[in-house]
């Protein structure tokens, strides 16, 4: 498949983000693509609004899975590209356009020359919320074809194009998102004594919050809580009956993340006595951390080692990724692709270099190819 086909196929997925399990028109688009494709050897299924592709190999002793996930963000695209997003409020601003691309790139390739194993790829919903990869793992026709390793990558601007970067152990962290919703006793501005105001108890939680990772947790451990939205209120001279905080929590093990959550918890408690409210504590998605196999990390260096791209030794990042639920059951890893942008991920300006999706493609095909051995 020539660059300029799938340069094409990357800009029309672009144009169509979708959230999560609503990836209709997306799931339309690559079944389409799909069945432009030789269907000898291949196996299609869906699974809501994504899609299993399995390639019979030639002599299979294994199968080799690659995973792309395929979800927009409900983010304004502010890129003004010529194929910027028809969907508004909506953006592929996580590089899911090019994971899908770069998967589909694969496929046909491994469909024109055939491997000796079987492979599965992986067209997953949902990965920015409220989270596909469990479901999917847990569904019947995953383990129809359940893979015995397990493969993907995610987009990295900050690298430079041709530039992969991985290492074997944690790569991502354990994430969960934090709701928290407050409710007290609204009233005049002029009578505050005779209220509960709810964006005073908010705005103090919100300070307290940061004690838990400066206090609580183990400096030698990592820990993020981030707060990025808070609301409350109606009006000026009106106290707040009402407030809403949400964040994230980020941790590099997964024993602190149950501290940290046990920590909020007691302050929950504490401050529902203090300010004489009601708290509930919602903790939405929660993704497991990415843990890269070091057997697997290694063929992958060796691999690359030999050709034209350049191999990085990455360092943890707090990001969160499902892709972590496949890696605690099946082995493999998952890896940075340069793709040289000024704005990074879940920016309304991120613009990747078309050039790495060629790169993206080089890399699982040698990859597919050390396995192979």
């Amino acid at each position: 498949m020539q660059s300029e086909e799938l340069i094409h196929i990357r800009r029309a997925l672009h144009q169509i983000p979708e959230l999560g399990f609503e990836e209709f028109e997306t799931q339309k688009y690559l079944l389409a693509e799909i069945e432009k494709l030789d269907q000898t050897n291949l196996i299609v299924e869906t699974w809501k609004t994504g899609i299993l592709v399995f390639l019979k190999g030639k002599s299979p002793q294994k199968t080799i899975g690659y995973r792309a996930d395929i979800d927009g963000l409900p983010i304004k695209e502010e890129t003004n590209l010529p194929f910027s997003s028809n969907h508004p409020g909506k953006m592929h601003a996580c590089g899911h356009d090019f994971h899908m691309t770069i998967a589909f790139g694969l496929l046909a390739k491994m469909v024109e020359n055939r491997p000796q194993n079987n492979l599965l790829f992986i067209f997953q919903p949902a990965e920015e919320g409220p989270g596909g990869a469990k479901p999917l793992l847990e569904s019947d026709v995953f383990k129809l074809y359940e893979p015995d390793i397990i493969l993907a990558l995610h987009v990295a601007p900050e690298l430079p194009t041709g530039s992969i970067s991985c290492k074997p152990g944690i790569l991502f962290a354990n994430t969960s998102e934090l709701f928290i919703d407050f409710k007290g006793k609204g009233g005049h501005a002029a009578y505050p004594h005779l209220t509960k105001d709810m964006i005073v108890a908010a705005s103090a939680f919100v300070t307290q919050l940061q004690q838990i990772v400066s206090r609580k947790v183990n400096p030698l451990d990592s820990a993020v809580v981030t707060i990025g939205k808070i609301t409350g209120g109606t009006v000026q001279n009106v106290i707040a009956e009402e407030a809403r905080i949400e964040g994230t929590i980020r941790t590099l093990q997964p024993e602190t993340m149950i501290q940290v959550k046990k920590e909020l918890q007691n302050m929950v408690q504490g401050f529902e006595s203090i300010y004489d409210c009601s708290i509930q504590v919602d903790y939405g998605a929660n993704y497991y951390q990415v843990s890269n196999d070091k057997k697997y990390v290694d063929i992958f260096r060796d691999a690359l080692n030999s050709s034209d791209l350049n191999w990085v030794e990455a360092r943890e990042a707090m990001t969160g990724e499902d892709f972590g639920y496949f890696l605690k059951e099946i082995p493999g890893l998952m890896f940075w692709l340069g793709i040289n942008s000024e704005f990074g991920l879940h920016h309304s300006k991120l613009n990747p270099d078309e050039k790495a999706i060629n790169v993206g493609i080089s890399a699982g095909e040698k990859m597919i190819a050390a396995l192979e051995e």
